[in-house]
């Protein structure tokens, strides 16, 4: 008899070693659900069990899908928080700024649609904050510039 960890991080059982090898042909438990014979303290694997490999190779045993798992930082979120990064030096800003708004609007879009598949919301609005910062500030330099050389002239006529 074992105790079983299920899907849904809940502890069900006893359970008998043909439970077990049902509920993996149902696709509920695999050779990565956590165990614990009866008796034993330590949870350890189905696959750590011979008893419970016996008969696997018949079985269907659904595969772990990683990306269901464990969410991966979107791509976009992270190019629009390095454009926005670069957007606040001054040399080429007006086009990091850019870049980093359209980057960061494209990852928030693409997180919102797959949120359990893609994370990297915060790393996306401090990218599209940035880069609308670094723009502000760039058009306050040429306004600023424009102003300057424009006064200059004048001042020289």
């Amino acid at each position: 008899m074992y105790k079983i960890i299920g899907a849904d991080g809940r502890e069900y059982g006893p359970v008998t070693v043909e439970q077990i090898h049902q509920w993996i042909r149902e696709g509920r438990a695999n050779t990565q659900t956590m165990v614990q014979p009866e008796g034993a303290t330590e949870w350890k694997t189905v696959s750590s069990f011979p008893e419970l490999l016996g008969d696997m190779a018949g079985l269907k045993v659904p595969p772990m899908v990683p990306s269901l798992l464990t969410p991966k930082t979107n791509g976009m979120a992270v190019a629009g928080l390095v454009m926005g990064i670069f957007s606040l030096i001054q040399c080429c800003s007006f086009i990091f700024g850019i870049l980093g708004v359209i980057f960061s609007s494209v990852g928030l879009s693409q997180i919102n649609k797959k949120p359990e598949e893609l994370k990297g919301k915060g790393i996306a609005v401090a990218g599209l904050i940035m880069s609308i910062v670094g723009l502000a500030i760039n058009i306050v330099l040429v306004v600023v510039y424009w102003a300057t050389i424009t006064g200059a002239l004048a001042t020289h006529h």
